[in-house]
């Protein structure tokens, strides 16, 4: 169940009347694309109100009268998929910052700067969007609104979508380990060698590339070859 410090209220208005119900809003948002979605998992309150912010619940007649019925589910599943999802100020700013910080970092890992090849760093992101006085829709996800806002970034900074594929080979000693981490960037081509060392390609955005070879460093204590490949190239 969810805590109501973190739901939100979803109304709808029905023969003059208001009923809300608390819900989680990223289950909620999910619920209604079709996810199938047990109430309980993203429910706050099992009551349906007429006033939720006060703690006012709706009569069993209005109810009645509205819905049809009194069945719990069968109400909160209507208003979930027709009602209005209500934020309060709090929960909009910390929905449009969250949002916003998903895009600046979706942008500066898979967008670079077609003239060098580099990156954007984040904060480059960042500035451009506020020149280019960017709105974050705090009901949209943050992957619907990256397209839109890419165009309206392009005539500040130049963008690129791109990936890099990245060649590894690992000795047999770290082989085993490193797979499982090499694995989470996605694999696309792998080479299990003779002496039990790994080959492999990953394609991955420009700026996971740091990202990458840190983390294989770390594991393999430096004992590992990487480099950029041209297209068709396994190592």
């Amino acid at each position: 169940m969810v805590s109501l410090d973190n739901a939100v209220i979803i109304r709808l208005e029905k023969n003059g009347e208001r009923f809300e119900i608390f819900v989680d809003p990223k289950l909620a948002a999910e619920y209604r694309k079709g996810k199938q979605i047990e109430l309980s998992d993203l429910l706050a309150a099992f009551d349906v109100f007429k006033d939720g912010r006060k703690g006012d619940v709706q009569s069993e007649d209005a109810l009645k009268k509205a819905f049809g019925t009194t069945d719990f589910d069968s109400i909160a599943k209507e208003i979930l998929i027709k009602g209005e999802l209500h934020l309060t100020t709090e929960q909009r700013r910390r929905a449009m910052e969250d949002k916003r910080n998903k895009i600046v970092q979706y942008i500066s890992q898979n967008y670079v700067d077609p003239r060098t090849g580099a990156p954007h760093p984040p904060k480059r992101v960042e500035l451009a969007m506020e020149e280019a006085r960017v709105t974050i829709d705090p009901m949209k996800s943050a992957e619907s609104q990256i397209d839109d806002i890419v165009k309206k970034l392009r005539p500040i900074i130049p963008l690129k979508y791109e990936v890099v594929r990245v060649g590894i080979k690992v000795p047999a000693q770290h082989a085993g380990r490193a797979y499982g981490l090499i694995k989470e960037f996605g694999i696309k081509k792998e080479e299990w060698l003779n002496d039990g060392s790994l080959v492999a390609v990953v394609e991955i955005a420009p700026g996971l590339q740091s990202v990458l070879y840190d983390k294989l460093n770390k594991l393999t204590h430096g004992d590992v070859q990487t480099k950029v490949l041209k297209e068709g190239g396994i190592a």
